[in-house]
């Protein structure tokens, strides 16, 4: 049996990762937008922490003068007074990144700014193509030169070529994308025009607010409700929107009856103050713990979260269950998901650095973890040991979704099985593996009732049921 808690490699994270955050918008006033645009990106810091930008243009200046500022880090550290003053112009596009395809270089940060012979081009991406590198190459045959390894450039590469058949640039979107496979919400920066785009499975979520005279294109309502936005709507999966001084215009033409909105969205990746797709982020977090304290009910005295994201699911079993919710776990908010590992020749665990156990809570009780998602099981492991260190008498474990038995193709890093504890061990052998008193997941065939019945999902890193033919190869990382 392979021990996943015995790996001595720091540097192998235990803990899963989106691969980016997306957020546009055109003030039709004027109104320098770079700013708003700022604290819409911070808004979305958790969904990518590796890189950041933004891209201005004056929808009433030269036309193709893009203004650009990116580089690695944090919103806050990348941006600050100076920098974002000098990005002048009323439309733009912004990008938070944690690379799942293409490797950690400030080359790879986005927005994508791309001049070509009808103008400029501003991209933001947030997914992963399964069929990039054939793109690429069929791309390069034709005498493209590629600046980064990131397949969001594929992207900004099609549209542009598309631009010089068509007559507008949603048009060329709408080409762009019926040569794609897989995963991709798009906000696309022209001169004259904001557009949002999403594949027609919907796997990554997007969506439109307002505020005065002014629209949004965001990967979350929260970011929305930061800087102010009213939410207007989600942008269905498969269609075009086209935001001008005009109005929104919609081509739904490439939406399609078959969907598959990533579940972890909803367990995991989103912040718990967002909407998607009609569905409260809180709410299923909620429902996922009252489903766990029905189908894994334990004897305890005190049931609580692993912050941030086991929080609104300890919650949920605390107020199906019975068993008072409390704080165990005191999180340094200052360390990000990107701080400096400890050398293995230090003692200080990384685990401790993040989280420390209120040992007054906990000491002589028995309690009820609930953690989203167990990955490799060396963080669960320290996160156990941790609360029994502390007094706890008992730790039963609670995960709010399904064992991870395979990767994802589609913009999120599950590793191969052979880094999943979960494909090579039974439930009895995690929770061994880990210390725990018990251990218990959330069944598949009841995601849906997470989420208020809702189908239309993709679980496939839970199932192996892809809603696309998977590649024969890990392609992820491949262009890096």
């Amino acid at each position: 049996m392979k021990n996943y808690l015995n790996q001595t490699d720091k540097t192998v994270e235990d803990e899963l990762h989106d691969e980016c955050g997306v957020f546009g918008a055109y003030d039709f006033d004027g109104n320098d937008v770079a700013s708003t645009i700022y604290y819409g990106l911070f808004a979305l810091q958790h969904r990518g922490q590796e890189s950041c930008g933004i891209a201005v243009s004056d929808t009433e200046g030269p036309k193709g003068k893009v203004l650009a500022h990116k580089d690695m880090g944090l919103v806050n550290e990348v941006f600050n007074a100076k920098n974002l003053e000098n990005l002048k112009g009323n439309i733009g596009v912004g990008h938070v990144r944690y690379s799942t395809a293409g490797s950690s270089v400030r080359e790879n940060a986005q927005p994508l700014v791309l001049n070509y012979v009808k103008g400029t081009l501003g991209l933001a991406h947030n997914g992963n193509l399964l069929n990039a590198l054939e793109l690429r190459e069929e791309l390069s045959y034709t005498g493209a030169i590629f600046q980064t390894t990131i397949d969001s450039e594929v992207i900004a590469y099609l549209i542009a070529r598309q631009r010089l058949k068509v007559g507008t640039v949603e048009e060329a979107v709408k080409g762009a994308m019926q040569k794609l496979k897989g995963a991709y919400s798009l906000i696309v920066m022209s001169p004259r025009k904001l557009i949002g785009a999403r594949d027609p499975f919907g796997f990554k979520p997007l969506c439109i607010g307002k505020r005065d005279n002014a629209y949004f294109l965001s990967s979350e309502t929260c970011a929305l409700d930061t800087v102010g936005a009213e939410f207007v709507r989600d942008v269905l999966p498969g269609e075009i929107v086209t935001i001008t001084k005009d109005g929104i215009a919609s081509d739904t033409s490439l939406c399609q009856e078959k969907k598959a909105r990533c579940i972890f969205e909803y367990i995991y990746f989103a912040r718990p103050d967002s909407d998607i797709d009609g569905m409260s982020v809180y709410e299923s977090r909620i429902n996922a713990g009252k489903i766990l304290a029905k189908t894994h009910p334990v004897e305890a005295d005190l049931v609580v979260g692993v912050p941030e994201s086991g929080n609104a699911a300890a919650l949920g079993y605390s107020m199906q269950s019975g068993i008072p919710y409390g704080n165990a776990f005191i999180k340094n908010n200052y360390v990000g998901r990107t701080f400096i590992k400890p050398k293995q020749e230090q003692r200080e665990s990384s685990v401790k650095v993040k989280l420390n156990v209120l040992k007054e809570a906990v000491a002589g009780k028995r309690v009820v973890m609930i953690d989203d998602s167990i990955v490799r099981g060396t963080t669960s492991a320290r996160i156990v040991s941790l609360l029994k260190n502390a007094g706890a008498a008992e730790v039963h474990v609670r995960i709010s979704s399904p064992p991870f038995k395979h990767p994802c193709y589609f913009g999120t890093d599950i590793p191969s099985e052979d880094q999943l504890i979960a494909s090579g061990h039974t439930v009895d052998e995690i929770c061994k593996l880990i210390g725990a008193d018990s251990l218990g997941y959330l069944e598949v065939d009841r995601l849906s009732e997470m989420i208020n019945g809702q189908k239309d999902y993709c679980d496939a890193c839970f199932t192996g049921n892809y809603p696309i033919e998977p590649p024969t190869q890990d392609i992820r990382g491949e262009m890096g």
